[in-house]
């Protein structure tokens, strides 16, 4: 059977995610995941397409959400650390995520700064306004913060062995499962009437593509769609610096989409919430066609 071998919350999206051993899973998602955003002085989303050194940020919030802390993975330079106790009271903004506008809590001046600074571009910090009712599509819906699209990504172990396995035949090193920027990670096979070739349950890649309904502790996610990757994937997450072609040119090779885009892993939306933690294992209660 599959187990939950990692969980990785992103309060600020497009930022350094935190491991955690037991997350509260929201119906938008992993307890905070995706809370704030980095913006431009115009409201426009900043992502690691462009400012790849957001890798270097990393963010830790409070159980209760009141209080952010920034601190730089930039050990060349004296950025130091930035505190704020966050507000939900501020007016609200617009901010632009895809096209799209939602509403945004801008928190203040001095994160703002620090962000600008280190980023080399005026930014400002936004939070996710309590009456936020995003709903992302697919198979199906469900609220999300500022994620992409639906609130969970769920990666396993598997699939990317396999891709390290191509990408090695390219004479390139392995790919780190932190370059997918996934939300859960699970390692086996998902359940019996999957098993590989080879007798091995954790020798199926991409079988979370299959998965539609699964039950993990006390949740339950419902299938939304493929994660369509993009250029985030080439961003060196610990140096916080943009490669040139892997795994990108791996992943064209095997996992195009028929609607169009390389895919590699899976969203999810919540359907029941509850708490998870590494080592529960992972129950499928629903299968279905793979859609590449």
């Amino acid at each position: 059977m599959a187990d939950v071998v990692e969980l990785i919350c992103y309060p600020v999206k497009g930022c350094a995610g935190t491991s955690m051993s037991d997350a509260l899973l929201t119906p938008a998602g992993l307890e905070h995941d995706r809370t704030f955003m980095v913006i431009s002085e115009d409201g426009v989303f900043r992502t690691q397409r462009r400012h790849p050194r957001l890798a270097l940020v990393r963010p830790t919030v409070s159980a209760d959400g009141s209080r952010l802390t920034l601190d730089s993975a930039d050990t060349t330079s004296g950025y130091g650390t930035v505190r704020l106790d966050v507000t939900t009271s501020a007016p609200r903004r617009d901010v632009d995520l895809f096209g799209v506008t939602f509403q945004g809590i801008d928190q203040g001046d001095e994160v703002a700064a620090w962000l600008s600074e280190f980023l080399g571009t005026p930014s400002r910090l936004v939070r996710v306004p309590p009456e936020h009712d995003r709903i992302a599509d697919g198979w199906t819906p469900g609220p999300s913060g500022y994620a992409d699209s639906s609130a969970v990504h769920l990666l396993s172990r598997s699939s990317l062995a396999l891709l390290n396995r191509r990408i090695a035949e390219q004479g390139t090193p392995p790919m780190p499962m932190n370059r997918f920027r996934p939300n859960i990670v699970v390692d086996g096979g998902f359940g019996q009437g999957h098993r590989g070739d080879d007798g091995d349950w954790a020798a199926v890649p991409h079988i979370e593509d299959r998965a539609r309904r699964i039950g993990i502790g006390e949740a339950e996610l419902g299938y939304a769609k493929l994660a369509v990757r993009c250029a985030v994937t080439l961003v060196d997450q610990e140096a916080g610096v943009r490669q040139r072609r892997e795994p990108l040119r791996t992943l064209a090779g095997y996992r195009r989409a028929a609607s169009g885009g390389v895919v590699f892993g899976a969203k999810f939306s919540v359907v029941r919430p509850g708490k998870l933690s590494v080592g529960d294992e992972v129950v499928v209660h629903e299968w279905g066609d793979a859609e590449l």
